[in-house]
């Protein structure tokens, strides 16, 4: 499809957390020069935001040593670009949402807002497409990801990348590699609902 390295169109892929980022990059780094973006105001508290982004840094350890040490993994670097945590941007977001259920309007809210920051930092950085982990969730509606990713491309012109990456055991394979690699899986999503 795409010759090696030079001609790989550049990816920022938003990440929620190390599990998910394990597997969706198994799936992209070989068609995409793939940028990390750990953007997510939602998480509460805020031990739990470091906890979280502090294993997306040991992911990428682990990954560097992985191909170090001769194992299947494909030839790749990702880089990982962390934004300052903000939780006051989601608080006032969903401020008369609180007490929606996981699923609902709040998600909704949530994901428009973690996506929308993503492709503007995508055409910032002159990146050619962008795209996100959420998918890969069993309980995260990608039909509604995808819907929300479109009208923010046509927004902003930049491409975003449709993916339901729970497809094909995807998030099977994402506890997989947790377990090898002995990544933390939180037990929410990120906000502290209603």
């Amino acid at each position: 499809m795409f010759q090696k390295d030079k001609s790989k169109p550049s990816l920022l892929l938003h990440c929620c957390c190390s599990p998910c980022a394990s597997y969706v990059l198994e799936c992209l780094v070989q068609d995409y020069k793939t940028t990390l973006l750990f953007y997510n105001p939602n998480i509460e508290p805020r031990e739990e935001y470091d906890k979280r982004r502090d294993e997306i840094y040991r992911l990428l350890e682990i990954i560097a040593l992985d191909k170090r040490v001769g194992n299947s993994l494909p030839t790749f670097e990702v880089k990982l670009l962390e934004c300052e945590y903000d939780n006051t941007v989601f608080e006032s977001a969903v401020l008369s949402l609180r007490n929606e259920p996981e699923g609902g309007k709040r998600c909704r809210v949530c994901f428009e807002l973690r996506l929308e920051e993503t492709a503007r930092r995508a055409r910032a950085g002159e990146y050619d497409i962008f795209a996100t982990t959420l998918s890969v969730g069993p309980h995260k509606d990608a039909e509604l990801i995808n819907e929300i990713g479109r009208k923010i491309s046509d927004e902003l012109g930049v491409e975003y990348l449709s993916s339901n990456f729970k497809t094909n055991d995807g998030f099977k394979r994402s506890v997989e590699l947790s377990k090898k690699y002995g990544l933390y899986r939180q037990r929410y999503c990120g906000c502290i609902g209603g």
